[in-house]
């Protein structure tokens, strides 16, 4: 009589096993059981096999759910070159190519007037933004609504999500999918969706955020504020994380802004901040639409859900301490890449000012009225007006401040800005002439006059010191 060849005993690999235990549920004789030892690679407790009773039967490698996880002892191991990641596909050459985005040029238009809000909505249709995601918020809500209304008859998406917290989420989503995503919100919303946005740095997505900001803290009011600005520069989420920052300060720049933080956006794989205030999203001016719009394409690192793309990954999760680390040195030479080739900046009149006035948004209008005034009264004032906030444009501000005698730092806030000034010129060892500041809060702006005053009571003040 022949004899029977004794059947295979499961092995399992651990880095695979996610403890769900199907497994221990399979096994008849009682072999498998839960386990206490975490797996360091991935944070979970794999199983734990005690073989002495095993009859081979298998059910506990038909139950297993993944596919690496348990195997029969006789399974053909799979090439060094070509094993598994933990919980995901072996690793191959994509598949897929990068689909480059197309630029389409636009015919000629009259200038339209248009509200701060649409302007920034009609940017991002123009940048070939077709899913929107959004909970309600004023000062912001009139983007949302247009976009709302718009997108259904160009073959787009508006969701309105139970929350910001949802919203972040969606756009996670899509923006990993290498679709263009946006949303608009304003400040109490942003806070809210931080821990998103840091996800979304973190696997290297995609996505617009308009931020509409209002006054502080808490719910505040609905007034013009510059309250995010130490949020959008600093407090994106947990961990090292920066985003480019946009600053505009008129109709015309709510759409120019909003179009080029898209093109960032994916240039950089990097959520990009573009940061109003409550007034500037209400306010109505002329705008001028670009002489092109863009056509999106789709990058080879998408995952759409189509076989080309089904090798990709997209995630935020480093487990094992040496690739969170190098993860973050890769974000960090990103950023430093970022900070080198992205920081703009508008001046006025700064060629030979004695007087620099420093502001953006909002204030950076009454702003420039003020340095009008102070040129007819002899006083040599500028306007340097930073139109990104990180990375603070401090390239273009050095070489102003060698003839400057007064730096006027001009914000509706208490010292956001200044704060950017003065971290960015300390990374650079750049030392700042005497500074003063024309602040408001609360919802309330900086008027021309107090501009002035505020200039002239400097200048009285180096006067006395000399």
């Amino acid at each position: 009589m022949a004899a029977v060849a004794e059947r295979p005993r499961p092995v399992l690999h651990q880095e695979y096993c996610k403890g769900c235990g199907r497994c221990i549920e399979a096994c008849t004789p009682g072999c498998i059981e839960a386990g206490t030892a975490i797996h360091p690679l991935t944070g979970l407790l794999p199983v734990t096999l005690h073989l002495e009773s095993c009859n081979g039967c298998g059910l506990c490698v038909e139950a297993c759910p993944e596919p690496y996880g348990m195997v029969a002892g006789d399974a053909p191991r799979l090439s060094p070159g070509a094993s598994p990641r933990p919980f995901g596909r072996p690793p191959r050459e994509p598949a897929a190519a990068d689909e480059p985005a197309e630029r389409v040029a636009l015919p000629e238009t009259r200038p339209l007037m248009l509200k701060g809000a649409h302007a920034a909505a009609v940017g991002a249709l123009l940048a070939g933004c077709r899913h929107v995601y959004g909970y309600p918020i004023t000062p912001s809500t009139d983007g949302a609504e247009l976009m709302a209304r718009l997108l259904p008859g160009l073959g787009g998406t508006f969701v309105q999500a139970v929350s910001e917290v949802a919203t972040v989420n969606m756009m996670y989503g899509c923006g990993g999918a290498g679709r263009p995503a946006m949303t608009f919100t304003s400040s109490p919303g942003f806070s809210l969706m931080l821990e998103g946005i840091s996800f979304m740095i973190g696997a290297e997505v995609p996505g617009v955020f308009v931020n509409v900001m209002r006054g502080g803290p808490g719910l505040g009011n609905i007034g013009p504020e510059q309250s995010d600005v130490k949020l959008a520069c600093h407090g994106l989420g947990h961990g090292h994380t920066q985003a480019v920052v946009l600053a505009p300060s008129t109709p015309q720049e709510m759409l120019d802004l909003t179009f080029l933080a898209f093109e960032l956006s994916f240039r950089y794989r990097n959520p990009v901040v573009v940061l109003a205030d409550g007034y500037l999203g209400q306010m109505t001016g002329r705008v001028r639409l670009p002489p092109a719009l863009v056509r999106p394409g789709l990058p080879a690192w998408a995952v759409p859900g189509d076989a080309a793309h089904r090798q990709n990954l997209i995630c935020s999760f480093h487990l094992a301490e040496p690739d969170l680390e190098a993860h973050n040195h890769r974000l960090t030479e990103k950023y430093r890449r970022i900070a080198a080739a992205e920081q703009r900046a508008d001046l006025y009149r700064c060629e030979d000012a004695e007087v620099l006035l420093v502001a953006c948004h909002m204030p950076a209008r009454m702003a420039k009225g003020a340095v009008r005034v102070l040129r007819g009264e002899g006083v040599a004032a500028g306007l340097f007006r930073p139109q990104t906030l990180w990375p603070f444009p401090v390239d273009a501000l050095r070489p102003l401040l060698g003839r400057a005698r007064r730096v006027v730092v001009v914000e509706a806030s208490e010292g956001q800005l200044e704060d950017e000034l003065r971290l960015a010129l300390a990374r650079e060892g750049t030392a700042l002439p005497a500074l003063a500041h024309v602040r408001r809060c609360g919802g309330m702006l900086p008027s021309q006059r107090e501009i002035v005053e505020g200039v002239r009571a400097a200048l009285r003040a180096g006067e006395a010191r000399a």
